[in-house]
């Protein structure tokens, strides 16, 4: 079972609930909802003191907005769009923060130093490196091997999520693994012969 469907089954008592004002329900509901919520959030932001802000302020607008929830879904996709949508604005904003930083911080003789992030892997395993690449793709493709591999939804389950057509879903799973294996074939060379057959 995975995570989105165990907080499914966890939470089917407690939304009915909590919209009927139960106060003692909806904070249950909330303390259900925290993990999975900052386990999303984590996944778009890619940092942890981020992704407890996205996460809480998910949590504020499933709060204010669990009225609105008509169940023409399910709870988890309703709540993971949600959770999205406040990770996109926090994106944005973060970038253009870090815009203005740079901007304000730029002198001509800079020579910025970059680091790689592969560096110290040594010895992880396939999967806590796979996670470590994730940052590097692209926003969707990263989101969507995220949901489909981590989470273990099905492409019309994602579709859904999403809001996209399933076909466009396993075109960026395809594009998604094809890039992480050849990151890992290139900078790792070691791992794919030590987890050969």
């Amino acid at each position: 079972m995975s995570e989105t469907q165990r907080l499914e089954r966890d939470v089917a008592h407690l939304v009915p609930l909590a919209q009927r004002g139960d106060a003692a329900a909806r904070e249950a509901l909330l303390a259900r909802c925290h993990p999975t919520v900052y386990r999303w959030a984590l996944i778009q932001v890619g940092d942890a003191d981020e992704a407890e802000d996205v996460a809480q302020e998910a949590l504020v607008r499933l709060d204010a907005g669990l009225a609105g929830f008509a169940g023409k879904s399910q709870f988890a996709t309703w709540l993971y769009r949600v959770t999205r949508n406040v990770a996109l604005e926090a994106g944005r904003r973060a970038a253009r923060a870090l815009r203005l930083r740079t901007a304000l911080a730029r002198r001509p003789d800079d020579d910025p130093v970059m680091a790689d992030p592969a560096d110290g892997v040594h010895g992880e395993t396939v999967s806590a490196l796979v996670r470590a690449l994730l940052d590097d793709l692209p926003p969707r493709q990263r989101e969507v091997f995220y949901l489909a591999d981590l989470e273990e939804l099905a492409p019309v389950e994602i579709a859904e999520r999403l809001g996209l057509e399933p076909a466009t879903v396993r075109v960026h799973l395809l594009r998604a693994r094809r890039t992480l294996r050849a990151r890992i074939l290139t900078e790792h060379p070691g791992i794919a012969e030590d987890h050969s057959p």
